[in-house]
């Protein structure tokens, strides 16, 4: 069974990067990844609701820090207060400063963009290793 990765950004070209940095499959021991992109905030509350359903599973949410309108450490804060075994989150910050943000948003990790395709490939192959470990 493949991992869902729901990927958040305004900008298309970010996205990219993170489908491009995580590939198919980040690492040997995991399965290959799907992936659900999502340009506004309402479609990731949309996906994420869904997922607490058990409608559609989701494993990973790689959340843009500097989105527009809705940047992803506010997105963040709102899901990990409002869904009950909300997936874990990795988001892009603008800078390696503002991680600090990134832990009052309660993300799981951060990764500073622009996307750096060797860190975020192993920040999100150990949030992935959790999730599939508790699937």
């Amino acid at each position: 069974m493949a991992l869902r990765v729901l990927v958040y950004s305004d900008d298309r070209n970010t996205r990219e990067q993170v489908r491009l940095a995580l590939g198919r499959r980040p690492a040997q021991d995991l399965p290959e990844i799907e992936y659900l992109e999502c340009a506004t905030a309402p479609a990731v509350v949309r996906a994420v609701d869904a997922h607490a359903k058990g409608a559609k599973r989701i494993d990973l949410l790689v959340l843009d820090g500097e989105a527009v309108p809705l940047g992803g450490m506010g997105l963040a804060r709102q899901l990990k207060d409002e869904v009950y075994h909300c997936p874990p989150v990795l988001v892009l910050v603008a800078r390696p400063q503002d991680a600090w943000l990134a832990t009052w948003s309660r993300a799981d990790a951060a990764v500073a963009a622009p996307v750096d395709p060797v860190a975020l490939a192993e920040t999100a192959t150990t949030l992935l290793r959790s999730a599939h470990l508790a699937a």
